[in-house]
């Protein structure tokens, strides 16, 4: 059996099984497509097929092309990474903690923008804690207005959750959390253009990210995938909203550097030929060495790091990413410095630099994260890579 039609029956198998609706799959090394294959339906009910351009919201995959665009200004001078964020976002100047019995009293001071790319400076996001109660209220006015047809704008957004007391000192522990989305506000300060305006400028252009958005426009609704949800019955449409992302059919007020992106498996492989390329792509310099190197590099102290998930055994985390430090401790065939993150709804992206490959898989399910697909795959990858069959 050829690894293209390994990789295309576990597709077929997640499908049959209702893991999903429908799902793709690609892997590029050496800058050169080894292998595309799909399974499964963009849209049940019209029977319409997961295809190569298929347009998928990325949510948390968003946070990758993020960190990106925060290096592209701090290369220019224009952002230190010891600022705080209170220098930018006014919200977060009077920062204060909340424990976990609801006692609130002052941090020390704002996170800064180094711990905002490593989730370590003490954001949450929507939860049952005292902390993520703050910020829920803050998302729930956000769905409300949004829902209403308006929405609450970025830098507005974002220096309201300032307002909200953190969850920890900064830089004391990680929790996943906002800290993209403060990002994505903190660009839109310094650069002073919308923040999608800065990434299409900046990054979707130059890297020919032609469906990559914040929204869908009419003209290309024929390719935006259905959400689904797993049900005792089966999968159903989702259409709810979740972290104020959900409206795709309009230019959202909101423009999460967290979850709001929508993308391609073609679009987003070239932002990964442009990271494994050293920040060229096909020719033109997007990022300097030095920034990708700083980009796909951990941050995490080892007592810090102790706070990821059981799921990320084996990697650390820093600049938006998963790093790859301990392979023997990770579930399945890892490589020692591979990097990328996942999306709430499926999206995976991974780049292996010492082997010059991307593997990238597209699917929108909801509570997906690294779907067991997507495991398989990556296991059926790297055994054929250990063979010298791609």
């Amino acid at each position: 059996m050829t690894l293209h039609d390994r990789i295309t029956d576990i597709l077929a198998t997640a499908v049959e099984n209702g893991e999903c609706a429908g799902i793709n799959v690609l892997v590029r090394r050496y800058g050169e497509e080894v292998l595309y294959t799909q399974a499964g339906m963009a849209d049940i009910d019209s029977h319409r097929p997961v295809q190569r351009d298929s347009i998928f919201r990325l949510y948390s995959q968003s946070k990758p092309v993020t960190a990106a665009a925060v290096m592209l200004l701090v290369e220019r001078g224009l952002i230190d990474l010891m600022d705080g964020v209170d220098k930018y976002l006014p919200g977060f100047r009077h920062a204060k903690v909340v424990d976990g019995k609801g006692n609130v009293t002052k941090a020390y001071r704002a996170p800064w923008i180094m711990e905002l790319l490593g989730m370590t400076a003490g954001l949450s996001y929507p939860g049952e804690d005292p902390a993520g109660q703050y910020a829920a209220r803050v998302f729930e006015d956000a769905h409300a207005q949004i829902r209403a047809g308006g929405g609450i704008p970025t830098v507005e957004f974002m220096n309201r959750l300032g307002e909200q007391p953190l969850a920890f000192q900064p830089g004391t522990h990680w929790r996943y959390s906002t800290c993209a989305d403060v990002l994505g506000a903190v660009i839109e300060v310094v650069s002073g253009k919308r923040f999608g305006s800065f990434l299409k400028e900046e990054l979707f252009e130059p890297l020919d990210m032609v469906d990559t958005a914040f929204w869908v426009p009419e003209e290309k609704w024929e390719r935006f995938v259905t959400c689904y949800k797993r049900t005792p019955e089966g999968l159903t449409p989702w259409l709810d909203m979740n972290l104020a992302c959900g409206e795709y059919s309009r230019d959202p007020a909101f423009e999460s550097g967290g979850a709001g992106l929508t993308s391609t498996l073609e679009d987003y492989s070239h932002f990964a030929d442009m990271m494994l390329g050293g920040g060229v792509y096909n020719g033109k310099r997007i990022l300097s060495p030095a920034s990708v190197k700083f980009l796909t590099t951990p941050q995490l102290d080892e007592h810090v790091r102790r706070d990821m998930w059981d799921s990320l055994n084996g990697y650390s985390y820093g600049k938006l990413s998963r790093v790859c430090v301990e392979p023997e401790r990770v579930a399945g065939l890892a490589m020692k410095g591979e990097y990328g993150w996942d999306g709430w709804l499926g999206t995976y992206f991974c780049n292996f630099p010492e082997q010059g490959m991307t593997l990238l898989s597209m699917q929108n399910t909801t509570d997906c994260g690294t779907a067991a697909a997507v495991r398989k795959v990556r296991n059926a990858v790297l055994a054929a890579l250990s063979e010298g069959t791609i």
